[in-house]
């Protein structure tokens, strides 16, 4: 089989979203006034977004040996996405998120995702030549730090781009995976573990960027919340702030945001325009429930015409 341009090693699962007005109360009752059941998970996300903006993507994630992962590689493979690389665990349930959203779009998490359905080392390690074949390889950062390790490094040996996405739990692992990354994408939260600092505006957003830019990545993009998104390379800044675009749920924004950044980079786009069409990718995806990207040309060229020149 011919490698993909991408492989996306990171998470993947069963995606239930519940539409509420309002969370219950202890011991109380809520009717959902909507709901979706789909192929979810970080790495799927960022998988289906890449494959949607025309990029030849593979997955590596786990998952179980029962019929709902029948279900979700079924979706994938329509989806446009290889997945020929997907461990199937031997009597492993396959992972599943619910993912509660009220009606002002906040979202509440509820997970179930065992050690079983993450990646270890040794699965890394089955799909080297897969990693060291793509063009690109984005890993996300839920996964434990051996398995994130071992993908970064393993691409780095072979000269490829490599996107990290997220942060370590612990702090102490930042420094080793830092230094293999041409890119690193952080949100809120993340940037504060890495840089020591939640960004609360647009100056701490660059200042937190260009700081982790010393530490190895060549491309550096940090979320500040509910503001905009700070980019930092070697001779450049740019702070976008989030477009005027009503929002179901914030779920998936993330996701398409780095697939949009890892396919504008391949395409060798200018950088401010891989950051801005990054965004416009985000903006895309919180008018509907669930993380699910819906990423097509029009859609990203209708945000672009929302964010500041």
């Amino acid at each position: 089989m011919a490698a993909a341009d991408v492989l996306v090693v990171g998470q993947i699962a069963r995606d239930l979203v519940l539409l509420v007005d309002e969370v219950p109360a202890a011991s109380g009752t809520a009717s959902a006034r909507r709901r979706r059941e789909l192929l979810g998970g970080k790495g799927a996300n960022q998988a289906v977004g890449l494959a949607q903006l025309g990029v030849d993507v593979g997955l590596l994630g786990v998952v179980g040996d029962d019929e709902i992962a029948d279900r979700l590689l079924a979706r994938a493979r329509a989806d446009g996405v290889d997945v020929s690389a997907v461990v199937r665990r031997p009597g492993t349930a396959t992972g599943l998120i619910v993912d509660l959203v009220d009606a002002d779009g906040t979202w509440r998490y509820v997970e179930d995702l065992p050690a079983p359905v993450l990646l270890t080392a040794a699965d890394v390690r089955g799909a080297a030549d897969r990693l060291r074949a793509a063009r690109g390889v984005l890993v996300q950062l839920q996964q434990p730090y051996e398995a994130a390790l071992a993908a970064a490094r393993c691409a780095r040996q072979a000269q490829r781009l490599v996107v990290l996405d997220g942060a370590p739990d612990d702090r102490s692992h930042a420094a080793e995976l830092l230094v293999l990354a041409d890119v690193l994408r952080a949100d809120a939260t993340e940037t504060a573990l890495l840089a020591g600092a939640r960004p609360e505006n647009a100056a701490d957003g660059r200042r937190a960027a260009r700081e982790l830019l010393r530490h190895g990545p060549t491309l550096v993009a940090v979320a500040v919340d509910g503001i905009g998104n700070a980019f930092a390379w070697p001779d450049g800044d740019l702070f976008l702030p989030l477009s005027d675009t009503p929002t179901v749920d914030t779920t998936g924004a993330g996701d398409a945001f780095v697939a949009a950044l890892t396919a504008g980079l391949l395409r060798g786009e200018p950088l401010d325009l891989v950051a801005r069409r990054a965004v416009a990718a985000a903006g895309a995806t919180v008018g509907h429930p669930g993380g699910r990207p819906e990423l097509s040309e029009e859609a990203i060229g209708r945000q672009l015409a929302l964010i500041p020149a």
